[in-house]
């Protein structure tokens, strides 16, 4: 029987912000995410974290999710500071830490567009890659639904575009999942990230947010390059994601620096 989740047990206050943790507002914010064969993800992360699966028609997936918006207002969460915008993408999978028992994320990659990418990069060692990113968006307000959405990104590491679209009268539909509050908080709400570094040694961030107000969106077209080359899911696959979630804007505060484990 699947477990239940529920937003309650997982929301807290803000962590009081100090020293360089950083506020920003995630525009265009979009969570394609891709149900996958458990053995599929084999070797990607270290003994402590386990895939957290769920079984669709028998067979249990892994998901993985691709995370595309433009941050804006990226600044200082405690000291007045310039603010930036870029575009950013995140290759994430849904794990368990089987120290903790916590439900968290395992970073593949991040592509950045933005020169600040030196900073996490060489500094941070994070696994975090340059690419040139471009949204074309067509939002209608009265609606809440975006008429037209499309990403495109040119990276060596991870090229990518997408476009996606929304109906007002879309109903979420998740799989494998006690209910649709159950999946929104295993979906939306990870608050931890682990990754291996670029020395290989293991690092995490942690963020804060409130509950997403995310509202199911269709897939039209995409091509991940860094998922066929993975061999996670190839490009055919992709034209049927498991599910697709749209927020025009939401606020994350980010947790700085990383950790070294």
């Amino acid at each position: 029987m699947p477990i239940s989740l529920k937003f309650k047990d997982f929301l807290h206050p803000r962590p009081t912000p100090s020293g360089i943790d950083v506020n920003c507002k995630l525009k265009h914010f979009a969570i394609i995410t891709y149900a996958v064969d458990a053995h599929r993800f084999a070797g990607l992360f270290p003994p402590r974290f386990k895939l957290d699966t769920i079984f669709i028609d028998g067979q249990e997936k892994g998901l993985l999710s691709v995370v595309p918006f433009m941050d804006v207002d990226f600044t200082s969460a405690v000291y007045p500071f310039p603010v930036f915008s870029m575009g950013q993408t995140n290759y994430r999978i849904y794990i368990i830490d089987t120290t903790t028992g916590e439900r968290c994320v395992w970073f593949l990659g991040t592509i950045l567009d933005s020169w600040t990418i030196m900073v996490p990069r060489h500094i941070w060692k994070l696994p975090w890659h340059p690419g040139k990113m471009r949204f074309i968006c067509d939002f209608d307000q009265q609606s809440g639904c975006y008429r037209h959405y499309e990403m495109h990104t040119k990276a060596k590491w991870a090229p990518a575009r997408v476009q996606l679209k929304q109906q007002p009268e879309q109903q979420f539909h998740f799989q494998g999942f006690a209910d649709n509050e159950t999946a929104l908080v295993y979906l939306t709400h990870p608050l931890a990230g682990f990754y291996y570094r670029r020395n290989g040694k293991l690092g995490t961030y942690r963020v804060w947010h409130d509950r997403l107000t995310v509202k199911p969106a269709t897939l039209e077209s995409a091509q991940f390059a860094l998922l066929s080359r993975m061999k996670l899911v190839q490009e055919d696959e992709q034209q049927q994601p498991y599910s697709v979630l749209l927020q025009p804007i939401n606020e994350f505060t980010i947790y700085l620096p990383p950790t070294a484990l």
